[in-house]
């Protein structure tokens, strides 16, 4: 089968999505099927990028949904999508997070025949949808299949675009993080890691800071480990390192070098990537009590679970699993199990079963009908007000030449 996938984000940042999508081309790729991506890419010189990437230019930062997200939304991604779509005469077209100004709303517009989406965030209050609201439907009814990577994600599907989801989660290569052994100069003590961007507030390194004197007190030597992009103003405790943005290669290392992994987040969670590849790694978890996180969690089962932002709690359970080995053997024994239902293998198996459901004698093509507007209008790609600007004009312009 010949699949063509589009990625709404930046390749060279790290983020989920783009994790999701190399993954599952890779997966694709081994089982015999021909894939292309098509992504946003900052250097695509110095990128190294995989055979099956195809870069769509440069992204912009642009606030989105309460973050700031790298997307490509402009006259040069809209020529290169179309090139794409034309040159790839792909039997399915898999888009993610269609509703985010990026490639993927530019693609679902653009094409027409076998197209499937997934959607990624549980954000009920998408930006998109809210300022566009039925502007979107045009292209959003072309889709012939969708996938939500948790019933969050799902409910976003139902109540904001009307149509219903297979639930399909995010997957994990579970080999790559099985066995993993620790980094070379990892704490010989209690120690406890963190994954996630540092200076983005929903990932809750504040409330794991905000926990570390009490924690401190009940556990001397405990040592933690901060691994992620970003800066930070304050300077941190001794007993904090950081680590900054590490490798892929690194990252089951990072994840086995703890006691313990913490996942303190704050909110905007849809599923809970992280959990997974730590539980992967056989390190036990104490999270956030977010929806997304006790789904994984199996409900407490596999994992233990305080109440959002309460420091002081985090503290206790902490202190109380770095105490407690037989719990940590507990849970990890719970996580090797959970895990299986996450790893590749199946995860992908599931999405081929969906293109597979939406697979047409005719292959993709570029939708002629869909006139799209004259992108020499809308000024320069690299400018993120003109870029917004460009979203407004071109949606506004589409609803005009497309919808029915």
């Amino acid at each position: 089968m010949r699949i063509g996938i589009v990625c709404p984000y930046t390749w060279d940042v790290p983020g989920g999505v783009q994790a999701h999508v190399r993954d599952l081309a890779e997966s694709l790729i081994g089982l015999g099927h021909e894939v292309s991506v098509l992504t946003p890419v900052d250097d695509a010189d110095g990128a190294d990028l995989p055979s099956y990437v195809v870069a769509a230019g440069r992204a912009v930062p642009v606030p989105y949904n309460g973050s700031v997200a790298r997307l490509a939304f402009g006259p040069l991604s809209l020529t290169r999508t179309r090139r794409w779509l034309r040159r790839g005469r792909f039997d399915v077209l898999h888009l993610h997070e269609p509703t985010v100004p990026s490639l993927s709303m530019l693609a679902c517009f653009a094409a027409r025949g076998p197209m499937v989406a997934t959607f990624h965030t549980a954000t009920a209050r998408s930006r998109a949808l809210q300022v566009f609201g039925t502007t979107l439907q045009p292209g959003l009814e072309k889709i012939t299949g969708r996938i939500a990577v948790s019933p969050a994600a799902r409910r976003v599907v139902v109540e904001h675009l009307g149509h219903d989801a297979v639930l399909v989660p995010n997957g994990v290569s579970v080999r790559q993080f099985a066995g993993a052994e620790p980094l070379p100069d990892a704490p010989p003590g209690p120690t406890v890691v963190f994954l996630g961007r540092i200076d983005e507030p929903r990932k809750g390194l504040d409330v794991l800071l905000g926990a570390l004197p009490a924690l401190t007190k009940q556990v001397p030597d405990v040592q933690i480990l901060v691994a992620g992009p970003g800066e930070l103003d304050e300077p941190l405790p001794d007993n904090v390192r950081l680590l900054g943005l590490v490798s892929e290669a690194d990252k089951p290392r990072v994840y086995a070098s703890g006691d313990v992994y913490c996942a303190p987040n704050t909110h905007g969670e849809s599923f809970g990537i992280v959990l997974i590849e730590a539980l992967a790694a056989g390190t036990p978890v104490v999270a956030s009590d977010l929806e997304a996180f006790r789904r994984v969690l199996d409900d407490g089962e596999a994992g233990v679970l305080v109440p959002v932002g309460d420091s002081a709690a985090l503290a206790d359970a902490l202190a109380d699993l770095l105490h407690d080995p037989e719990r940590r053997r507990h849970l990890r024994a719970a996580g090797s199990r959970v895990v299986q239902a996450y790893d590749w293998a199946h995860v992908t198996r599931q999405i081929v079963e969906v293109y597979e459901t939406v697979a047409a004698a005719a292959p993709v093509e570029l939708d002629e009908d869909a006139d799209e507007p004259d992108v020499e209008d809308f000024g320069q790609e690299d400018d993120p007000g003109r870029v917004s600007e460009t979203l407004r004009r071109w949606l506004a312009v589409v609803r005009d030449r497309v919808a029915p």
